[in-house]
């Protein structure tokens, strides 16, 4: 027995001792008696403890399978932090005011007492079967998912009916008479992850975005005590979910419920590791207890009309309807991930306006969104908004890719499995580590570029990967994992172990990612840096870059795995194209240049114009003068197509003002029936290119660049779209215009001669139409959606998406459905019981994105039904 941790009757002995020395903040209980007549104990903390049912509360249950001890000793911990913290600490004392804990730290007794006095590895309880056998999983025996497993040598035993333990049905009974439950936590190990609940679907739920925000914040208060990061995932596709867990049960009660696993050892080394996972956790159950108000009757409504109204490359605007109230605010929360926490850090507004606009966004990137109200006077806030999630518009020159790699390209080679390892492609998962029976696995990804110009110059780059369980990651802080470029050209086989082990690496993308910053479901990323977008740019002649992905290859002695398994998305166990390996890309191309010869020009004063003069300044008969210069865009490509990548004027003055006399001359837009002295003398719309000239520099250079901002580069860009020439004036101002003095800026044939540069891309600027007919039918319980796409030649594909909660306005606000030039697709995951939205965008090769199609799914309709629009 580990002599560090308490036993049971330690644990009850504390806990009496306790509530002796603190009355009226803990009230201790038994709940019920299992097989062995041990009485299952449960803590109530709270100020004035008498009182507690009258206040939101938390429910902690620990150790209901008998060999993971965590539960129980982070519970004792977490009763001593209360013991030695209520009278001084600010943030405890507020949530004791108002929140309740009932903490059950040990929901199965007698396999606990077994595993620490007879066989370390015993998970069930000490139920006598009726063939001899003993044990049932408490976390399979509860009704929602059941049954499980029949086999009663299993250790997922579920029992011979739902609630026929006596731990199950006093848990069950507690939580029922208990309305005051708004979150439950249930700690196990090992994994160092969150299990949030589920209902065996995979639709989104309101309860969703909250059930990954309590989280994703509670991971956060783990990450600053330790580094350690904690992953979140609600499980594989509903055929593998599973069923008769105390977390879905409490769920269904409307309670937010998660499962938490520590550690990654069941009985870790105490002052090593379980003390590690005991002081990171202590903050993260605080947390969860202060919002536990946040989720009740007291706690304002949740924001339920939350939509995206507008969407630009740098801004987004969100819009929502709320019942009007004096007293109501809203915290907006952005993130660059998903499953991020919301906190101070990404706090980006706080209003009582509905609408938000958020600004000095980065171009075709994917932010997610959260809101919830806050009452100003309590300081409760509501449960969180159902999440937004929008990518900002490219910026004007940037073409982008997702790109997947083919199910013969993506896989893993492993040190022991010989021809095996053909079959490890395309199938299920990718393998990544060290244990005994594999020997050293190593990840291939390999990508084809043909979709990408081989001139293409690459703004940004992204390889992403799916952590789906880390289970055999066993050993905490040991190995890390990368991926790295291959040199492509010497290897053989990406199927051989050799050819993969052996091949050079060129360069490591990133940071390595150490073992303790393994998590699982939530994506990992690695960004390129700016000299490995340019390795990547090398292998685009080639049409295709390979990827090895490594992770430890050695193991310490009396140890048998290190490895972490990644999503391919194909297969049995795989997630589908939502978890697909990929890499994404943002890229420009090579700009063209044209040098364009005003078709006119002429100077303008009160004496009249005088066409081929360019002349400016100040006249000796009262007046300025303005030079007028105009040029025609005929000989720019199809202004559809044509992307203004920078513009600019050059000026050569033939004479020089005296230096001291300050006068500054200006370049202009001008409409092109604006040519009369006195349209251009009283104008009031004056539309500056670049900057101003002075006249010090006048003196310092004879050359003077007027470069277009982005505005003017846009009011090129329409000039081009309608078909007119683009006027300017050049005018000069000063202080005082009591003098003489006009500046030559032409001689034609000469090196002064005015020129406009214009540098551009082919790019469509505009989407193509939407596709139209879009129609959902039930096949079988499974959805289908057909549309018509767009005949037009610049169509390249559809993107659906599913949203059950409002009309999706991005392509990225839901589910990926399906990206491709076919007119049909299946929603395979969807339930065909619940009702929602689905949208279809066009694209074109940018892509630019047309507006979306829109269905609505009916639930209740027959499949011989037409759906509603």
């Amino acid at each position: 027995m580990k002599k560090q941790y308490k036993t049971y009757q330690e644990t009850e002995q504390y806990l009496q001792h306790v509530v002796s020395q603190h009355p009226n903040l803990f009230k201790l209980q038994s709940i019920g008696t299992t097989h062995e007549q041990r009485e299952i104990m449960l803590i109530t903390a709270s100020f004035d403890v008498e009182k507690a049912e009258s206040k939101p509360a938390l429910l902690y249950t620990g150790t209901i399978h008998a060999r993971e001890w965590i539960g129980n000793e982070l519970a004792v911990k977490f009763i001593e932090y209360i013991v030695d913290n209520h009278e001084y600490n600010p943030e405890l004392i507020n949530i004791l005011s108002r929140n309740t804990l009932y903490m059950v730290p040990c929901l199965n007794p007698d396999g606990f007492e077994y595993s620490m006095k007879h066989f370390s590895f015993w998970r069930k309880n000490r139920r006598l079967n009726h063939d001899g056998t003993y044990g049932v999983d408490l976390n399979r025996n509860f009704s929602v998912g059941f049954p499980g497993s029949k086999n009663t040598s299993s250790n997922v035993y579920s029992g011979p009916q739902s609630f026929s333990e006596p731990e199950t049905q006093a848990i069950k009974q507690f939580v029922d008479s208990h309305q005051n439950i708004t979150i439950a936590l249930d700690y196990h190990s090992q994994g160092n992850v969150f299990f949030p609940a589920h209902k065996f679907n995979h639709e989104a739920e309101h309860e969703g975005t909250d059930l990954n925000m309590l989280c994703a914040n509670m991971a956060r208060k783990i990450y600053k005590v330790t580094g350690r990061k904690y992953g979140i995932h609600r499980g594989k596709p509903p055929t593998n979910l599973i069923g008769g867990s105390g977390r879905e049960y409490y769920y269904s009660r409307g309670i937010l419920a998660t499962v938490v696993e520590v550690g990654t050892r069941n009985i870790p080394d105490y002052m090593q590791n379980m003390t590690q996972s005991i002081n990171e956790n202590i903050p993260a159950v605080q947390y969860a207890l202060g919002e536990a108000i946040n989720y009740s009757t007291h706690a304002p409504k949740r924001v339920t009309e939350l939509n995206i109204l507008k969407i630009e490359s740098k801004s987004a605007t969100l819009t929502w309807t709320y019942e009007e109230d004096e007293d109501i605010y809203f915290e907006i929360y952005r993130n660059t991930k998903n499953k991020q926490a919301c906190t101070e850090s990404n706090l980006v507004g706080i209003t009582h306006a509905q609408e938000f606009t958020d600004i000095e966004l980065d171009s075709g990137t994917m932010y997610f969104y959260y809101i919830r109200a806050v009452h100003r006077l309590s300081n409760i806030k509501s449960p969180f908004a159902t999440k937004i999630r929008l990518k900002t518009l490219l910026d004007h020159n940037e073409f982008s890719r997702v790109l997947f790699p083919g199910k013969s390209k993506v896989g893993y080679v492993g040190q022991y499995t010989g021809e095996q390892n053909r079959q490890h492609f395309g199938h299920n998962s990718l393998f990544i580590g060290i244990n005994q029976s594999k020997g050293i696995c190593t990840g291939v990804l390999e990508f084809s570029l043909d979709n990408i110009p081989e001139n293409a110059v690459i703004k940004f780059a992204r390889a992403s990967l799916y952590p789906m369980n880390r289970v055999a990651a066993k050993i905490e802080q040991f190995g890390d994992w990368s991926i790295s470029f291959l040199e492509q050209d010497n290897v053989a086989d990406i199927t051989n172990f050799e050819d993969i082990e052996q091949a050079e690496s060129i360069e490591t993308l990133g940071q390595t990612v150490p073992s303790d910053a393994l998590t699982q479901g939530i994506w990992s990323h690695w960004t390129f840096s700016a000299h490995e977008c340019r390795i990547l740019e090398s292998n685009l002649a080639k049409r295709s870059v390979l990827f090895r992905i490594d992770g430890p290859k050695t193991l310490p002695l009396g140890r048998d795995s290190q490895m972490m398994q990644f999503d391919i998305g194909y297969g049995k166990f795989g997630g589908g194209i939502h978890y697909r390996p990929h890499l994404e890309v943002i890229y420009t191309v090579p700009e063209t240049e044209v040098v364009l010869s005003p078709t006119r020009l002429c100077s303008l004063s009160k004496e009249g114009i005088v066409e081929n003069k360019l002349l400016s300044g100040f006249s000796e008969n009262d007046g300025k003068t303005y030079g007028y210069i105009e040029f025609n865009l005929y000989s720019l490509p199809n202004p559809e197509e044509t992307v203004i990548t920078e513009a600019f004027i050059c000026l050569q003055n033939k004479n020089t003002p005296p230096s001291d006399r300050d006068i500054c001359f200006n370049l202009e837009f001008v409409d092109i029936n604006a040519i009369s002295y006195a349209d251009i003398r009283n104008r009031t719309n004056i539309e500056y290119v670049g900057y101003e000239a002075t006249t010090q520099d006048l003196v310092r250079k004879q050359k003077q660049y007027f470069i277009f901002d982005k505005y003017s580069q846009l009011t090129l860009e329409e000039k081009h779209e309608s078909n007119e020439a683009a006027a300017f004036v050049i005018r000069a101002t000063s202080e005082s215009e009591s003098y003489a003095k006009l500046i030559d800026w032409h001689e034609a044939g000469h090196k002064n001669e005015v020129k406009l540069v214009v540098k551009y891309i082919k790019r469509r600027k505009k989407p193509t139409a939407a596709v139209t007919e879009l129609k959902a039918s039930n096949e079988n319980g499974r959805m289908k959606l057909t549309w018509a796409n767009p005949p037009t030649k610049a169509f390249v594909g559809t993107y659906v998406v599913r949203n059950r909660f409002r009309p999706p306005r991005s392509p990225y606000d839901g589910v990926k459905l399906y990206a491709g030039s076919d007119n049909y697709t299946y929603d395979s995951f969807g339930s065909s019981k619940i009702s929602k939205y689905y949208a279809a965008f066009s694209y074109d090769d940018v892509p630019n994105y047309s507006e979306p199609q829109v269905i609505h799914y009916e639930a209740h309709q027959s499949t011989a039904e037409k759906p509603s629009n």
